[in-house]
């Protein structure tokens, strides 16, 4: 059970979503920034959104919360499979395919979660965007423990994904997935250093991408797996080095051959038609890419 002193403290999260953070705090929504993504495809998919403003983000969000309970203890947790080429979707089925022991996530109202479950993996990331602040929210760290999750700190939900590695080696995990958002992407260099030392198989699904900087590329370029978001550094610096590339307007680069192996059994169920050719990468077609002021 969660902590009593829980309920007390500011249900206050900090999310990115097309580009920029978004303020969550007790149930009140506010865009602290202008959306640096003016057309994402995969909105233009999922919700029909053609034009991305500050209204649009805040409406997304808030639909998010009226529709799924995200940042609330009423939270929705699908299973279900929800986005081709997903990081979630990928982990899930690296879960049950017995690829990785374990993974350490990020989730609204716990911070950094280890869980072997793949289908909590995929109720948690299936309609998150990238997570900067987050504080506890009892509900749903009671939902995360009785499904096979440890909470890294569930007095303070801290977003930590160094330590949720370190811990996770310390209970014994080798082969363990880790999320990292480009906004956190020094980790990724950290967490290299770390594989090396303790002989472990770390696979670094780094997302939530679209703002990342210059400076950022070179933590980013350390990944496994890169979802490109809305970034073009990361379609043009990235891209030419992937040995495979997943989509094509929100591609997503596989750069070694450990995330080869990943992709190509997450695609033996995939249930979709699929074509493959060879050419040179990245492979765009401008008019499917996002449109942003970046």
């Amino acid at each position: 059970m969660a902590p009593r002193n829980l309920a007390n403290r500011k249900n206050e999260h900090i999310m990115m979503c097309c580009g920029t953070p978004v303020r969550i705090c007790n149930g009140e929504v506010n865009v602290l920034g202008v959306p640096k993504v003016r057309y994402c495809p995969l909105l233009d998919k999922l919700y029909g959104i053609k034009r991305v403003t500050r209204d649009v983000v805040k409406q997304i969000v808030e639909m998010k919360i009226r529709k799924f309970g995200l940042f609330t203890p009423h939270r929705i947790f699908e299973k279900k499979l929800w986005v081709p080429y997903g990081a979630s979707e990928m982990i899930k089925i690296g879960l049950e395919k017995k690829l990785f022991d374990c993974a350490v996530i990020v989730s609204e109202g716990a911070g950094t979660v280890i869980t072997t479950n793949g289908d909590l993996v995929q109720s948690i990331g299936a309609r998150l965007n990238g997570i900067i602040k987050t504080s506890p929210i009892p509900g749903i760290i009671e939902y995360i423990e009785e499904n096979s999750g440890v909470i890294l700190d569930k007095n303070t939900a801290k977003i930590d994904q160094v330590e949720g590695v370190l811990e996770a080696l310390k209970r014994g995990y080798r082969r363990i997935a880790v999320t990292i958002a480009g906004f956190r992407a020094w980790e990724i260099s950290k967490i290299r250093e770390i594989e090396e030392n303790y002989k472990a198989e770390i696979t670094v699904f780094s997302i939530c991408n679209t703002v990342v900087s210059e400076e950022m590329i070179k933590h980013v370029a350390k990944a496994d797996l890169i979802w490109s978001s809305a970034s073009k550094i990361i379609r043009e610096r990235i891209g030419k080095k992937a040995l495979i590339q997943l989509g094509v307007g929100i591609p997503v680069f596989a750069l070694t051959p450990r995330s080869k192996r990943i992709i190509l059994q997450y695609l033996e169920d995939f249930k979709n038609q699929l074509i493959v050719f060879r050419t040179r990468l990245p492979y765009t077609v401008k008019e499917r890419e996002p449109k942003t002021t970046i």
